[in-house]
């Protein structure tokens, strides 16, 4: 059963005049996080000159209901392992769950990695979300059709990554989220900010907002974390099997995801009121073809 994400409430949209931290009356509730856009912009400007790690161990402390959604790319496999490492530090637990949208269709590599993850940091909590319903690659061609992807790109990114996203936000009752971006794999990525705050609210924390792919890789390698071996055939971004290529030199990183198509980002970063504008519009076709169907049905008893 799916749902939309409870919003963390932004206040009048950053309201200048209303900042910090607000608890909820239940105390079984997780407060509420908002800022006025003055602080966003000071927060942002201290932490660009953090590291990651640091940008971590900040978040680990301001952020309750705080998830990492990661589709273990480079980047989310560093975050992981610092998380791992802070949480050996204070000798607790990993402090932050994970959360991976499976498609069904990622490359058996990624899947495979998910599974090395696993075991590698088994004090981890790993929520696996797949679209609403369905289990198989085959169950989802037989409901929406060979090569959705194609057919109709938005309608297969609601169904396969931003719903099972929104109804992971609501689930888990998640109010912020590490994510794996960086302004150096380039498109609109190349302004982010190490915080932002979605149109729901959605707080979202990039610690290597200011890292090139270099720095990331160079931590991968000296401390053996495990990654993608599609990266070392010229993948550098990888996502679903049917839209990710190898990149070419002198290319972004993510120039090997939807090649071709002027698209840069699979749905979850995207605005959520596309989306929500996107569901209205099939609402409404589906309500026109209902009605044609109907009136159809009453001329043809008309007629007999």
């Amino acid at each position: 059963m799916s749902s939309a994400a409870t919003p963390i409430t932004p206040k009048s949209e950053f309201a200048d005049n209303e900042s910090g931290y607000s608890s909820g009356s239940n105390s079984e509730e997780l407060p509420e996080v908002y800022f006025t856009a003055p602080h966003l912009r000071h927060i942002n400007a201290m932490l660009a000159n953090l590291e990651p790690v640091d940008i971590i161990r900040w978040s680990l402390i301001t952020f309750p209901g705080l998830y990492q959604t990661t589709a273990f790319g480079l980047t989310g496999l560093v975050t992981l392992d610092m998380v791992s490492k802070i949480a050996k530090q204070q000798k607790i637990n990993h402090p932050v769950d994970l959360i991976f949208l499976d498609t069904l269709f990622h490359f058996k590599e990624t899947l495979e990695l998910v599974e090395t993850c696993k075991i590698l940091y088994p004090t981890a909590k790993f929520h696996i979300y797949k679209p609403d319903g369905i289990e198989t690659a085959e169950e989802f061609t037989k409901i929406h059709g060979d090569k959705l992807w194609e057919t109709n790109d938005n309608l297969y990114d609601f169904v396969a990554k931003v719903e099972p996203a929104q109804r992971a936000y609501a689930d888990l009752k998640v109010k912020a989220v590490f994510t794996g971006r960086r302004k150096s794999q380039g498109g609109k990525r190349g302004s982010l900010d190490v915080v932002e705050v979605d149109e729901a609210g959605l707080i979202k924390i990039n610690p290597m907002a200011n890292w090139s792919f270099a720095q990331v890789k160079e931590y991968i390698d000296e401390n053996i974390v495990p990654y993608n071996p599609l990266l070392d055939q010229g993948y550098k971004s990888v996502g679903d099997w049917h839209s990710t290529s190898p990149v070419k030199e002198g290319e972004d990183e993510r120039a090997g995801r939807w090649k071709g198509t002027g698209k840069t980002e699979c749905g979850i970063h995207n605005s959520r009121s596309k989306y929500a504008q996107y569901v209205a519009e099939q609402d409404r076709k589906k309500q026109e073809q209902a009605l044609e169907e109907a009136l159809r049905n009453v001329e043809l008893s008309a007629q007999s």
